[in-house]
């Protein structure tokens, strides 16, 4: 499907009607969909943050690696990085806070004595046993804005498009 602002549905999203006249080398943001996605990403996590960032003391490249761990998986740098699309330099810093702080702790690997595994504290462990359910809150809370249908159709939406990117060149 190739994109159309000539569709009841792109109409109805529009603010207001779409001006013939405008040349084919401007680009309204507002309508772009990588913009959007971004931005409401970036919107989401500051919101969340606002909520409880300062309380917690952490920041949201900490939160991702985190809520990785969380899943009770040990896991390299390397890995989270992949996982989270965040550069290695960002996840070695939430490392090395997280570290410090003796939230997570590194182990060697088994398999690779040259990797380190990343693993959950029981201070980690106690800590996200208060953050997720507030993340959960607020996920909720964010939800509220539309219904079951909806929801179960952005899933769909957002599962197809990352199949998509997966297909594209530079989409990994």
């Amino acid at each position: 499907m190739q994109r159309t602002d000539d569709t009841p549905e792109a109409r109805d999203a529009l603010d207001g009607e779409a001006s013939q006249d405008t040349p084919s080398c401007e680009l309204d943001l507002d309508q772009f969909l990588p913009y959007r996605l971004n931005r409401l990403a970036e919107r989401t996590s500051e919101a969340m943050f606002a909520r409880y960032g300062e309380r917690f003391a952490i920041n949201v490249a900490e939160w991702r690696l985190l809520a990785w761990l969380s899943r009770g998986v040990p896991m390299t740098a390397r890995e989270i990085s992949l996982r989270t699309h965040m550069d290695k330099v960002r996840v070695s810093r939430a490392v090395k806070s997280l570290e410090s702080r003796e939230l997570i702790l590194r182990r060697p690997s088994e398999q690779d004595q040259r990797a380190q595994l990343l693993v959950l504290t029981a201070e980690g462990e106690a800590m996200l046993a208060e953050l997720i359910p507030e993340a959960r809150r607020f996920e909720d809370e964010l939800l509220g804005a539309v219904n079951a249908r909806q929801y179960r159709d952005l899933l769909l939406t957002m599962q197809a498009l990352e199949r998509q990117l997966d297909q594209l060149p530079g989409g990994d």
